[in-house]
């Protein structure tokens, strides 16, 4: 069974999907994210978590060129 769909971004259905791919297309910043979906932030909750996904994947790009 494939795993469930995570909402990072309920206001505005933007899932965990998304917002990884909106990163490796080169969003650096929630905005940016927002921006490849068309869509604004709202409740602004989602925004610590995709800070921490921008970061989490700068570090892990950071990591595999050492």
């Amino acid at each position: 069974m494939g795993r469930a769909a995570l909402y990072v971004c309920n206001c505005n259905g933007i899932r965990e999907r998304q917002v990884r791919q909106a990163i490796e297309a080169g969003a650096k910043r929630p905005r940016d994210v927002f921006a490849a979906h068309d869509a604004r932030p709202q409740c602004a909750k989602c925004v610590c978590d995709m800070r921490r996904m921008i970061q989490d994947q700068a570090e892990a790009l950071a990591l595999a060129a050492e």
